[in-house]
């Protein structure tokens, strides 16, 4: 059994142009070079808000007061903020001074009585907020 050889040098081997590859290539980098965009550095751009120095600050963008109704060493107490009080006409007298237009937000443990946390509320709406929310607090 014989077997032929081929002879490769007679395969017409397929020849790739380069010249319209170039073509696109070169084409691509000016239609890029053309659309890109120069900007300044972010560095270097003016702010898009202004602060003037004397603004009075608006009361609707702030946050509400939060008012925790929690027991501490087996003793109701009001928080507000860093100040505790274990009496609500001190609470009330500290309500009076706080702005009323962001409302306040009761958060009461179930540790402390109804009528302790109740106390809160009616305090909150005697000092003129209308925005009055209760929320009990989750353990």
């Amino acid at each position: 059994m014989r077997f032929a050889r081929s002879n490769r040098r007679g395969i017409n081997r397929a020849a790739l142009s380069l010249s319209s590859m170039i073509d696109v290539t070169f084409l691509l980098l000016i239609y890029f070079i053309i659309t890109t965009v120069l900007s300044k550095p972010e560095d270097q751009l003016n702010p898009a808000l202004l602060v003037d120095q004397g603004s009075v600050v608006d009361e609707s963008l702030m946050d509400p007061q939060i008012i925790y109704v929690q027991t501490v060493n087996l003793q109701p107490v009001y928080k507000l903020g860093s100040q505790q009080f274990t009496d609500r006409f001190k609470l009330a007298e500290v309500l009076q001074v706080l702005p009323k237009e962001p409302g306040i937000i009761i958060k009461a443990d179930d540790s402390v009585t109804v009528g302790f946390a109740v106390a809160a509320i009616q305090e909150s709406r005697d000092a003129g907020f209308t925005k009055v929310t209760y929320v009990p607090a989750s353990n």
